[in-house]
């Protein structure tokens, strides 16, 4: 995976470059596919009455779709991990739609169906 970083309004340590690689590179464990990565971190802006605001954008790449995920926190690393803990999530719906798990009402008709074939 290719991972890109940008970032806004803020300088990118190598220390944060790190992290963010770290962060980031753990979500190829839950889908295998992932092309690339491109994370933006930085300020939103500076005229919130309760100080900065940080942020990180993530856009998955994976084959036919992209995947973004952004969330915000009073603490860079805390946006990151929010990120990170969210881009579980939305890996994890995105390959159980590829991979076609049946709902929990196909599950019941599919269950009912072989009732019925034992019984004859």
């Amino acid at each position: 995976m290719n991972i890109n970083i940008k970032a806004t309004n803020i300088e990118l340590t190598p220390q944060i470059k790190d992290y963010v690689n770290e962060k980031i590179s753990c979500l190829d464990r839950y889908f295998n596919n992932i092309i690339e990565a491109r994370v933006e971190i930085g300020v939103d802006s500076k005229h919130h009455q309760k100080g900065e605001i940080f942020f990180c954008e993530a856009n998955i790449k994976v084959p036919g779709k992209i995947l973004r995920i952004r969330k915000g926190a009073k603490k860079l690393l805390k946006a990151i991990d929010k990120t990170k803990d969210h881009g579980k999530v939305v890996l994890r719906r995105h390959k159980e739609k590829i991979q076609g798990r049946p709902s929990k009402e196909n599950q019941k008709a599919e269950e009912r169906m072989e009732e019925i074939e034992n019984e004859e």
